[in-house]
Formats: structure tokens, sequence, C-alpha cells
């Protein structure tokens, strides 16, 4: 069995006298030796974070703010490594201190807390240019509509979708629906098919 929740002041007491007889040693042993029902991680986190003697209370100071961030640049979230390096913090409190305090003060500064780097901002996507229209641009039609491999081309004049055989002199239009919309229009090419029958004498 063995407690969970606050620490009282006699289960504190006990765990500095210990420590002060026997130092810190093992601390998976260190619970029973010392008479207390907590687990050994309990008591070593209870020592370092809040009954060492060494222990720094109060705010942060700057220049301690400074070697954080100087250390962080260095080592990233190695808080355990950052706190051997600031005698009496410990690495859970300078990682909350990090969290809450210093992390907000880099990017007020405009620099990313993570790499260190200033935040560059990405410039706003450039906007499209569309191209002047042609009053009468002209566009090749696909193999599988040509008629008969006649060389056609299209024509957007006014509302009308005009379609133009190059190789002969008939000339095709479909004009405006008729909603009166000037949109792209569709045209059905058919191609024309010879009706004729010859008879040749066997």
């Amino acid at each position: 069995h063995t407690n969970k929740g606050a620490w009282t002041k006699e289960e504190d007491d006990r765990l500095i006298s210990y420590v002060k007889q026997h130092g810190e040693g093992c601390w998976r042993s260190l619970p029973k030796s010392a008479g207390l029902l907590r687990c050994g991680k309990s008591c070593r986190l209870r020592w370092i974070n809040y009954l060492r003697p060494d222990l720094k209370r109060g705010n942060f100071t700057r220049e301690e703010d400074d070697v954080i961030i100087n250390l962080h640049t260095l080592l990233g979230n190695k808080w355990s490594l950052i706190a051997a390096r600031l005698p009496g913090r410990t690495d859970n409190e300078i990682k909350n201190y990090w969290n809450t305090h210093i992390k907000r003060k880099l990017i007020g500064r405009g620099i990313d807390p993570q790499n260190h780097k200033p935040v560059t901002t990405k410039p706003p996507a450039a906007a499209a240019i569309n191209a002047p229209r042609e009053e009468n641009p002209k566009t090749s039609f696909p193999a599988s509509m040509q008629n008969d491999g006649v060389p056609m081309m299209a024509a957007m004049v006014g509302g009308a979708f005009r379609v133009v055989i190059t190789g002969g002199a008939e000339e095709l239009s479909s004009s405006s629906s008729s909603s009166g919309l000037s949109e792209e229009k569709e045209l059905l090419l058919v191609p024309q098919i010879n009706l004729e029958l010859s008879i040749s004498p066997p």
C-alpha cells in the first residue's frame, strides 16, 4: 500500500531527515528505509522539486532567461541538461517557465521558439494576370473532329462561334443561345456521308 496525493509535513520531515543522514542513495529502496508509504519516484520528485536545500525560489532573472534561451538553442527541449547548468532550478520548473513566458517573449520579438531564427512570412501569392483576350482567337480542332481530313479553324466573333473549313469555301456558324449569354458555344460537327452507290460490272 502506498499513499498518493499531497504530501504531509510529517512525510516531508521524514524524507529530509533521512536524506541528510544517508544521502540520496537508491530511491527505490529509500521509502522503506525512511518509513514512508510512498514509491521511490514520488520521493525523488518531492526531494528534487521541493525539499532540497539548494532550491532557488522566486522569479527567474534576466540572466537566467538568457542562459535558458542560449542553452535551448543548443540542446532543444532537453530540460534536465539545461537545469544542470542552472543551480537551484529544476527541469520541470524550467520547462513550465519556457512554455508560459520565454516562448511568448521570443514570438513577440519575431523569433521562432523552435529553431531560434527570425520568423519569415510567406510572400502573398502573386495575383494571376489574365492575358488580354484576342478579338478573334483561332484554334485548331482535334483530329477526331476533322471532317474527312479537311482542316478546320474556329474563331469567336462577337457572340457567335464561327467554324471555318479552311480547305474549301463552305462556312458554318452557330449563333448565340436563346438565353442571350455569350458563354462558350458547342458545335456538333457531323461528317458528310456519301450515299451514292455505284455498281460496277463483274
